[in-house]
């Protein structure tokens, strides 16, 4: 009897053992295995991911298809709500997002994030024909952006500092759904991120416009990953494509393809000003 508990004591183990060294696997190195690097993100966040005539397409696709091209591997994309993609990064379905997402302190404090990709700081659209014409004058008005997000964040902090604040800050699913209810005039102004109104405008000027200057924080989006160690290699990948992307020409010619602009953006965020 006591034989076979100590044997099977000793195959508990054995399988505890090897499931502890399946998951502190080196990520690239499994990646490299595989020959496919799965990416989480939504696909309602234009011009960085977003469907255009039934085709997922956007600023991310790009930047990742040059990642895969260095690593010489296959991208898996998986689509879902923005608010399940970093559950689903924690989740280990997958191993990067594209999203992207703002570098804030918060989550910094749980993600490794990349080398910023793209200025983040917030602005607000409007309706074309509205009679707001500086951030101050959504004193007393409906607005809204995306639920969980740094741009409903810095929303409602602006908010609060207006006399009379607005009345209400509708939360949304997507970005998609808040710009759908600022043009059938459900809200007056909804919040982003200023390259992403920017384009929304400009495909739609007879609909919306851009309120400037920008209210938020200067802030920057990167990639956002797993911040446990068997990950920093596969960040660190990532990163020395990004910085080669930078350097030769290629990031800032694919800014100007989908912002009509380019950015000046830092190496690395360590110290975020949100």
């Amino acid at each position: 009897m006591r034989k076979h508990f100590l044997a099977a004591l000793t195959g508990a183990a054995l399988l505890f053992g090897t499931t502890i060294t399946a998951q502190a696997q080196d990520a690239l190195e499994r990646v490299m295995a595989a020959g496919t690097l799965k990416v989480g993100t939504e696909t309602a966040f234009a011009p960085f991911d977003y469907i255009d005539a039934g085709t997922h397409t956007g600023l991310n696709m790009d930047i990742y298809d040059e990642i895969g091209k260095e690593m010489g591997v296959k991208i898996e994309w998986i689509t879902l709500d923005w608010t399940g993609v970093l559950p689903g990064l924690e989740a280990g379905r997958f191993d990067v997002v594209a999203g992207p997402a703002t570098i804030t302190k918060d989550r910094m404090e749980r993600y490794r994030f990349s080398s910023p990709i793209a200025e983040a700081t917030v602005a607000l659209l409007v309706g074309a024909n509205s009679d707001i014409a500086a951030p101050a004058d959504i004193a007393g008005k409906p607005v809204g952006s995306a639920t969980g997000t740094a741009q409903l964040a810095q929303l409602q902090e602006f908010g609060a500092t207006l006399d009379p604040a607005p009345t209400e800050y509708r939360e949304y699913v997507s970005f998609n759904e808040a710009y759908a209810d600022l043009a059938a005039g459900r809200i007056e102004a909804m919040a982003n991120s200023l390259p992403n109104i920017a384009f929304v405008a400009s495909q739609r000027p007879e609909v919306f416009k851009v309120i400037t200057p920008a209210f938020g924080t200067p802030t920057y989006f990167g990639f956002p990953g797993r911040i446990e160690p068997e990950y920093s290699s596969l960040m660190d990948k990532i990163d020395e494509i990004l910085l080669a992307m930078k350097s030769d020409g290629r990031m800032a010619e694919l800014q100007k393809k989908w912002f009509g602009t380019t950015f000046d953006m830092p190496d690395y965020v360590t110290d975020p000003n949100i």
